[in-house]
């Protein structure tokens, strides 16, 4: 196994990419396992003659699922990268500015 050199920029990038992807698949599957837990416990609350299908059993999968295409849309599009762009303008900007001082 090649061993990698830490400081080097492009493994801290790739470490941190890979960082992300894990806390995106974290979120995935709390998601997946929490829903699935509301389903079972909406669906054994029921009323007779009750339908499952009713807005009041999705919400916490609606919302959450917004924040999830959220998450996804930062890890998987380069271009809605913006809060990665600005840390990294950021970081410059500070080591810059320490470099003056």
């Amino acid at each position: 196994m090649e061993k990698f050199d830490e400081n080097d920029i492009n493994y801290q990038q790739a470490k941190r990419q890979v960082e992300r992807l894990r806390g995106f698949y974290g979120h995935l599957f709390s998601y997946v396992a929490v829903n699935l837990l509301f389903a079972y416990f909406n669906y054994i609350n029921l009323k007779t003659n009750e339908s499952y299908f009713e807005v009041k059993n999705f919400f916490t999968a609606i919302f959450w699922g917004i924040g999830l295409l959220a998450h996804a849309l930062f890890i998987f599009l380069p271009r809605f990268d913006f809060a990665k762009r600005w840390e990294e303008k950021k970081i410059r900007e500070l080591m810059d500015k320490n470099k003056l001082e």
